[in-house]
């Protein structure tokens, strides 16, 4: 007789969700503010980290997107960054000693604005001062007497040059400060054509006149650049001493009020000697030589550039900690960038183009980044090590010298780096990282573990149910019904694939509760129920479903062979999930096998044909153990075996499809027809026991969806493994089928069981090392003993020694 194997009860196929819970969690919302939900070692990991002040102790947030990860990172460190110092502000100043070094400046909250503001005030009076205080009647009086010794001299020089002139007869003449000498006779200057009249004696007397007179004025007025130069000297010295005059107080000002800042007043005395210098150079009526050139000038954007302070970051006072997330972290973003400008055909730049990045944003805080962008640029990735490494913000751009070329560049001074940096990430980042990189687990230490799952308990749901409330109420305005959220819960435990188990992506639940509030507006209620979560659920089933749809399609018009009644020789209905985007959806899966004399062993036809990857080829050369484990013990296991999921054109992977493999090669070796009323899904090992597999739901939905098709006829069924039962989470519609026996599902534990429900037959238990007759087991090895004596020739020798 068959073991008496009976199909699940409906009770078995999903938990059970207690709405006077759910009710009573309504009626008393959870006492404390729930940012996020679960993920105790998570949270213990970071709270480690966050206290720990030593270098090193940064953090990877190892975790799947939409677990809560963001959420929870950033709601810990809002809280912890309230608890340290507001940080320091950064500036950057002119270097007038070396333009390409800009000097970093460092000022206490809210300081840094104060300074920027008075030192635009002082650019200002500077403005309002230039060039007017040159008008001013001292230093008028002083310019004209630098003027009168230099005219002096002049004149001087003219004199006597002038006295030599009119006693030779000769006139001197100075227009627009051009000398010349005209011939004079009887007091009368001559001109050219009473000159050319006169007798040659005369004319060349008055021609070595005029060439002696030259030659003295050359003589007498050889000093004139030495005189000019001293009084240029004297008028710029006079105009340096009006300058600082007049700017002194107001710097002094300044300095008193920056008395305490060594940084600032080292700042101050520079200026206080580079404004002279500009002033006179920007701010001097002399300097412009025409009305057009003066219109056209900026002279307070000429100083700013030159003398305000750039600020890269500026707090409030009592400010908490920054906390701050790159999401796109690039070079120039999280490091900074030095911008350019066009100038006569050249890129130029200065101190007041550079820009703060991330790093500077969240100095003395917090820095939250995407590990799989930051290292998808070696730049990034070796630039933010270093960083960590010498705790400086690297600022160097690494394609500086390709883009820029020989322009114009900067080297600004560095700045000390104090950020805890958090990255999230998945798993098998994680470890990649930490494989290939040594430097990883020294900069960082700390591991925050998110779970793919909650475990359930009535203080989680209480949770669940108060966070899915509060976002009913302040983000989607409206209510929500116990059964919604009981229809939620079990949404959650179906993510999770567990009976006793939430998942930890509670993202994709307000997500769905969103969706269903869109079918409550549309039917004109204020309150979600759940059936706009069935809706919601429905409806992102129709959006994406096209495909599966389409593969069921396939099955009933017969493009895909896939037999759901009568029985069959060496062919099974096999289970598979596929993942496609954000969907996945089961789909029945023809399995054959076919056996021979031979001795090729069990061939993988997907492996030869190189569809079949390695857990599923691995699947398959268990089966040639177990058959060797069950029945080869007394000869040698010979056959030539072939296995293959039929009409699959894709890749194929997972050993999930071993037990329905092995039951197809069985049925093949004994002859015994298969059910195919059943399908089966599970993996097994070399003695025969069956294991858990992935996508059990989906796969027991696909195929009960093409029973539907095909009309349920309440021997359909699908075989999973018993250990799979914990993960059953079905559709209501399956439940309520298997409630009114239109379909089944049974859970085995080993092989044999699951031979007997396809078959009919009993396996048969082995009694002496004799299994019984007609059984399953006692005809496959009576088979393989035969096929192994027909490839050996034994059986070929016997028949000859009878004859």
């Amino acid at each position: 007789m068959t073991k008496t194997i009976k199909p699940l009860l409906s009770e078995q196929l999903a938990p059970s969700v207690s709405l006077q819970h759910i009710r009573s969690c309504m009626q008393n919302p959870y006492p404390e503010s729930l940012p996020f939900i679960g993920q105790q070692r998570a949270q213990s990991a970071l709270d480690f980290a966050l206290g720990m002040d030593l270098p090193g102790y940064n953090v990877f947030v190892m975790g799947e997107a939409a677990t809560g990860r963001f959420t929870m990172v950033k709601e810990k460190l809002e809280a912890h960054s309230k608890s340290r110092p507001t940080p320091k502000e950064w500036l950057y100043v002119n270097n007038y000693e070396d333009h390409r070094e800009p000097i970093t400046m460092f000022m206490q909250p809210g300081e840094s604005r104060k300074l920027a503001d008075d030192v635009d005030a002082f650019l200002d009076e500077v403005v309002d001062t230039f060039p007017a205080a040159f008008d001013n009647p001292g230093y008028q009086r002083k310019k004209k007497s630098i003027d009168r010794d230099f005219d002096n001299k002049y004149n001087a020089a003219l004199t006597a040059v002038e006295q030599m002139a009119v006693e030779k007869s000769v006139v001197m003449m100075e227009e627009n400060g051009v000398v010349s000498f005209a011939p004079v006779i009887n007091g009368k200057q001559l001109d050219d054509n009473e000159f050319a009249a006169l007798d040659e004696q005369l004319q060349a007397q008055f021609y070595d006149s005029i060439d002696e007179l030259e030659d003295g004025l050359i003589e007498a007025l050889i000093e004139l650049p030495r005189w000019k130069r001293e009084s240029s000297e004297k008028l710029r010295k006079l105009k340096k001493t009006t300058i600082e005059l007049a700017t002194k107080p107001l710097l002094k000002a300044l300095e008193h009020k920056y008395a305490s800042h060594i940084g600032v007043i080292r700042y101050l005395k520079d200026l206080r000697v580079e404004i002279v210098e500009a002033v006179l150079d920007w701010l001097d009526d002399d300097s412009a030589t025409s009305e057009d050139q003066k219109d056209d000038f900026d002279a307070k954007g000429m100083l700013t550039d030159f003398f305000a302070p750039n600020i890269l970051i500026e707090y409030k006072e009592g400010a908490p900690a920054p906390v701050v997330y790159e999401p796109n972290p690039t070079f120039g973003n999280i490091f900074g960038k030095i911008e350019y400008e066009s100038a006569q055909g050249s890129l130029i730049t200065s101190y007041r183009s550079i820009q703060a990045g991330a790093l500077h944003r969240a100095n003395g805080g917090y820095l939250i980044m995407d590990a799989d962008k930051v290292i998808s640029s070696p730049q990034v990735w070796d630039g933010l090590k270093l960083s960590l490494k010498t705790h400086q913000i690297k600022n160097d751009l690494p394609y500086q010298d390709s883009s820029v070329g020989s322009s114009f560049t900067l080297k600004p001074q560095l700045i000390p780096m104090d950020v805890k940096i958090i990255l999230l990430g998945s798993r098998d980042l994680y470890y990649t990282i930490s494989e290939y990189d040594e430097e990883f687990g020294e900069l960082f230490r700390v591991l925050s573990d998110f779970d793919y799952y909650l475990p359930s308990s009535d203080r989680l749901q209480y949770q669940f149910v108060s966070k899915v409330l509060d976002y009913c109420e302040q983000t989607l305005k409206c209510g929500l019904s116990a059964e919604a959220l009981a229809r939620l819960l079990k949404f959650s435990y179906r993510q999770a694939e567990h009976q006793s188990k939430l998942s930890a992506r509670f993202a994709d639940v307000l997500e769905l509760v969103a969706e269903a509030s869109y079918y409550t507006k549309q039917d004109g209620e204020d309150e979600i129920d759940a059936h706009h979560i069935n809706e919601a659920l429905v409806g992102k089933q129709y959006r994406t479903g096209q495909l599966s749809e389409n593969m069921l399609s396939d099955i009933e018009e017969g493009h895909t062979l896939i037999a759901t009644q009568g029985k069959a020789v060496g062919k099974v209905n096999g289970l598979t999930v596929l993942h496609i985007g954000d969907t996945s959806f089961g789909n029945p899966a023809r399995i054959t096998a076919t056996v021979y004399a031979g001795s090729d062993g069990v061939i993988d036809v997907e492996r030869e044909a190189e569809l079949g990857k390695s857990i599923h080829s691995k699947g398959v050369m268990l089966l040639t153990g177990y058959l060797g484990n069950k029945y080869a013990q007394n000869f040698s296991l010979t056959l030539s075996a072939n296995i293959a999921i039929e009409q699959s054109y894709g890749y194929i992977d997972g050993d999930s499809a071993s037990l329905a493999e092995l039951c197809g090669l069985v049925s093949a070796i004994t002859q015994i027809p298969i059910e195919q009323s059943l399908a089966l899904t599970g993996s097994i090992n070399q003695h025969g026991e069956v294991q858990a597999v992935g996508g059990v739901n989906e796969k027991i939905e696909g195929f009960f969806k093409l029973c539907k098709i095909r009309g349920l006829t309440g021997k359909q069924g699908v075989i999973i493994p018993h250990s799979n039962l914990i993960n059953l989470v079905l559709e209501d519609e399956v439940i309520e089928a298997i409630r009114t026996n239109k379909f089944q599902i049974y859970a085995v534990k080993d092989v044999d069981e699951a031979l007997e429900l396809l078959m009919g037959v009993p396996a048969g238990e082995p009694q002496n090392g004799v299994y019984s007759d007609g059984s399953i087991n006692q005809r496959a090895l009576t088979r393989l003993e035969k096929i192994a004596q027909v490839v050996n020739g034994e059986d070929k020798e016997t028949t000859e020694e009878d004859e």
